[in-house]
């Protein structure tokens, strides 16, 4: 059986919207409640540790190299992340590829683009924060607690969203 192009396009965009098994309704943080905590590797091994950046606005992006709507808003992330260094805005990218560093490094060569990704190759992140639907993101205030969830691409470094991140800083 052949299958064309465009119908696997499309299975492939249906599938980061909606990631059967990742998520359960109901257990997704709640905007005005703590973030859960957890602690994956990055792309060099290091464990990072959310609650280790209270103190910091942290943007929780959940993520696939394979997503088109990922692959769409990983450019304006990466620029939202140099844009915001020494600004105590964080960028925590939670890959959730099965491919590990290596699908991860491979995408960030071929784009010509890098952020701090982390992994979550097993999806028991995914799974705590309920995700559905990729990409996904959760906006942290200084004291871990959910601000704003975004789900679906957007353009991170447009003004109105880095004055919101900057506005949260100060708060």
């Amino acid at each position: 059986m052949k299958i064309c192009r465009a119908t696997l396009a499309i299975v492939l965009a249906l599938s980061c919207c909606f990631l059967s098994g990742c998520g359960k309704p109901g257990n997704v943080p709640e905007i005005g409640h703590t973030a859960p905590d957890f602690a994956l590797r990055d792309l060099s091994g290091k464990r990072v540790r959310l609650a280790d950046l209270r103190g910091s606005v942290v943007l929780v992006n959940f993520w696939a190299t394979w997503c088109p709507p990922c692959r769409e808003e990983a450019p304006s992330l990466a620029r939202l992340n140099s844009r915001m260094t020494g600004r105590n805005v964080r960028l925590l990218a939670v890959s959730v590829d099965e491919g590990g560093a290596v699908a991860v490094e491979r995408f960030f060569v071929q784009v010509g683009i890098r952020f701090p990704a982390l992994l979550d190759t097993s999806g028991n992140v995914a799974r705590i924060y309920g995700i559905s639907g990729i990409p996904s993101t959760f906006i942290l205030d200084r004291q871990g607690v959910v601000r704003k969830k975004v789900v679906g691409p957007i353009t991170w470094d447009y003004p109105a969203m880095v004055s919101y991140l900057e506005d949260l800083v100060k708060r």
